[in-house]
């Protein structure tokens, strides 16, 4: 093939994988986090694994390569190039593979059984935009009880995360067996400990006044009813939850107990509990036709959207198909 064919080709792969991040970015308009490349960041802090292992050089499979270390804003989930700026960059790992030139291999982090790209995004993209299986990589693991999806978004792997949390404090605590109460749920991670934090504080309180020290399980039972369900009859009685849709009881209790906390340290004085909740329900809740002509607005603007992206896909997917076809089948056996 001719270098002004190879560069023909490189650009319409390009371009091709970019209209597809477009339209991927249109049809998760109502949900954008769905579409988004998962920040290995964000996955750290919420895993916190214990130690780093180096593996050295591997065969990965591409499809658990899920995230970036620092590139994730520049493609989407599927690794398919969100901006132009990247295309210099990406039509020369292109070339190189349409010329069967040997690249050297990316490095990634491990973590949750699932990859995230230290250095090489963009040749991660051109191979997931080819359709290759299989990439070589230099590991570092970062070990982790948690075993995450290839395939899920952030918000799902959040769920799973939490879950997981949620198994590990009632085991270790007895919590469930000692309030009968099963219904302590987050929105987001790393609550259990805070829960936890309150509890232990709420024992050293108690204790201040004991000749002996209570038990643990005392302890547990005696926050539940004198400090987390009073505040839960508070957000029932001012019916906080019709405002905070996507948020739990636990997560409110969370947030008014330390608003509560910060304003009695501010003052100086003891605050009323249902003066809180009402304040924070004025100041922060959004009401219900709000939240309608929110949604109205974000369906309308993706029914204008739509069409116009599935024109930019058609002509580019009629141009590049049949070269396409020839290039993945030969970079296919190249693998192998």
């Amino acid at each position: 093939m001719s270098n002004q064919l190879l560069s023909t080709q490189t650009d319409e792969d390009f371009h091709k994988a970019r209209n597809k991040a477009l339209f991927n970015e249109i049809q998760h308009f109502l949900n954008p986090d769905e579409a988004t490349l998962i920040s290995f960041s964000d996955i750290k802090k919420m895993l916190r694994p214990s130690n780093e292992v180096y593996k050295g050089m591997t065969v990965v499979p591409v499809a658990k390569i899920v995230g970036s270390e620092g590139r994730y804003r520049d493609f989407d989930n599927r690794f398919f190039p969100k901006s132009i700026h990247l295309k210099s960059r990406w039509e020369h790992i292109d070339m190189a593979h349409l010329q069967d030139v040997t690249l050297p291999p990316i490095t990634l982090y491990e973590l949750g059984g699932v990859y995230f790209v230290r250095d090489g995004n963009h040749r991660v993209s051109v191979a997931k935009a080819k359709g290759i299986e299989f990439i070589d990589a230099e590991v570092v693991s970062l070990q982790s009880e948690i075993r995450l999806h290839p395939g899920d978004s952030l918000a799902r792997m959040t769920r799973q995360i939490i879950q997981y949390e949620k198994r590990v404090f009632y085991a270790e605590t007895s919590f469930g067996d000692i309030t009968d109460y099963w219904l302590l749920d987050f929105s987001a991670t790393g609550q259990y400990d805070v829960i936890y934090n309150h509890i232990l504080t709420h024992k050293y309180y108690i204790n201040l006044n004991k000749p002996e020290e209570i038990s643990m399980e005392d302890a547990i039972m005696s926050w539940f009813r004198t400090v987390y369900m009073p505040v839960i009859s508070v957000i029932d009685r001012h019916r906080i939850m019709r405002l905070f849709r996507k948020r739990t009881k636990s997560d409110m209790y969370v947030w008014i107990i330390k608003y509560w906390d910060e304003l009695k340290q501010k003052f100086n004085a003891q605050i009323p509990l249902d003066t809180v909740a009402d304040y924070l329900s004025h100041r922060y809740g959004l009401t219900f036709p709000r939240r309608v002509w929110n949604k109205i607005q974000r369906l309308l603007l993706k029914k204008r959207l739509a069409p116009a992206a599935e024109q930019w896909m058609r002509p580019l997917d009629r141009k590049a198909q049949p070269d396409e076809e020839n290039c993945e089948t030969q970079l296919v056996k190249n693998q192998k």
